[in-house]
């Protein structure tokens, strides 16, 4: 019999790093899998090899949590503007939980099944109606039995406390990350308040993940610890930020920039930056560190080798990574072999190559959330006449800018 691998918070109170995967909404979108928009995860279901494949590539990196594709897996997702999906949100949460356990055992991996933000919420619908699709999705968790859960992706805490409410139900070790910089919810509701908020509703884990890049994420889940510790509660602390840059982003993060979601490649974080990210985010006393939108595998393994003094292990990829370009040894170019040392890529400042492009961006900040009439999601597609209201709206915006 194959030993009984430790549970996350079995790991997490022994003071260990235990280190999440990447971003696989973006990743499956670049690689032909998913669609931008929806966002939503039904490629488990239609092409289960390209999820299996990403799941190993990231345990191969250094992952030691394969959190299966369930993000807005939620049916009422799958049923948003226009989606005729054939597909239920069970289907696809049943086989995000297959895939993630076959490849976790694979290694020393644990399997996390994860809850988001509704459609239903930003509707305005009733805490009863939206706790509902929580249930539906905990029930397919359980049935599976993964290792533990997580609500992720909330931009206001209300929501979040109602999902963590729903999970603690079941058991299982919970954590709780939200969409938000050090500004706080879409309410305006601080970290430090969230993160109080989140333990208080039954949280063992809260942090932070997506919207912005990873110093501002450690900076706003350094400011949940400092409210958690304040109330005199106890929790572990995750961040699993963006893999681009965002230092002009508003409170909603990287979807204002008006890059977002196809011109971001340009704001990618080095491998570089992700041993400065790892290393603060260790420092800050988080030791769940991920990554979200953008991390590919080869930034977890950045991660992974950076804190691997701390873990006693090197990722198997590092196989084919010398730590610090070390493998440049054996180019054949002198100018290249030059640059195998760690002084080199730590200084390094890396030119964009875009003579006429700006440093930064205007975020579009519409300044709506929750309850207002924009916001309000239905079946049926975009009309004519909402894009018409969409078009007329961002030129406002622009305009005021």
């Amino acid at each position: 019999m194959a030993p009984v691998k430790k549970g996350i918070l079995e790991r997490l109170n022994a003071g260990e790093v235990v280190i999440g995967d990447g971003g696989f909404v973006f990743a499956l979108e670049k690689r032909g899998y998913v669609k931008a928009g929806p966002w939503t995860p039904e490629a488990t279901v239609t092409h289960p090899e390209a999820v299996r494949q990403l799941h190993r590539e990231f345990l191969r990196a250094g992952a030691n949590v394969m959190q299966a594709f369930t993000f807005y897996a939620s049916d009422d997702k799958l049923e948003n503007r226009g989606q005729t999906l054939k597909i239920t949100g069970a289907q696809v949460n049943e086989a995000a939980c297959d895939l993630a356990r076959e490849v976790s055992n694979e290694g020393d991996a644990l399997v996390a099944g994860g809850v988001c933000q509704t459609p239903s919420y930003l509707s305005c619908k009733s805490e009863t109606e939206v706790k509902a699709i929580f249930k539906k999705q905990l029930e397919v968790f359980m049935k599976k039995n993964v290792d533990f859960l997580i609500a992720e992706y909330f931009e206001h805490v209300e929501e979040a406390e109602w999902a963590v409410q729903v999970m603690k139900t079941s058991g299982k070790p919970v954590a709780a990350s939200m969409c938000i910089g050090p500004e706080g919810d879409m309410h305006g509701i601080s970290p430090g308040e969230c993160a109080v908020r989140l333990v208080k509703a039954g949280a063992q884990i809260v942090g932070v993940n997506c919207h912005f890049d990873p110093m501002t994420c450690v900076k706003a889940v350094k400011m949940m610890k400092e409210g958690v510790e304040r109330a005199g509660l106890k929790a572990h602390y995750m961040v699993q930020p963006l893999a681009f840059h965002t230092p002009d982003c508003n409170c909603q993060g990287f979807i204002d920039l008006p890059e977002f979601p196809f011109g971001l490649e340009p704001r990618i974080l080095t491998r570089w930056d992700m041993h400065k990210y790892a290393r603060e985010a260790y420092k800050a006393g988080i030791r769940f560190i991920g990554g979200c939108c953008g991390f590919e595998p080869y930034h977890i393994r950045a991660v992974a080798e950076e804190l691997a003094p701390e873990r006693g292990i090197m990722p198997t990829a590092s196989e084919k990574h010398g730590m610090w370009g070390a493998g440049l040894e054996m180019h054949t170019k002198p100018w290249v072999r030059a640059r195998a040392r760690r002084d080199y890529w730590e200084q390094l400042m890396p030119a964009s190559g875009r003579p006429k492009c700006p440093s930064l961006s205007t975020p579009e900040g519409w300044g709506v959330t929750k309850g207002h009439a924009d916001l309000l999601q239905h079946k049926e597609a975009t009309s004519t006449q909402e894009m018409k209201h969409v078009l007329e709206m961002q030129k406002k915006v622009k305009t005021s800018a």
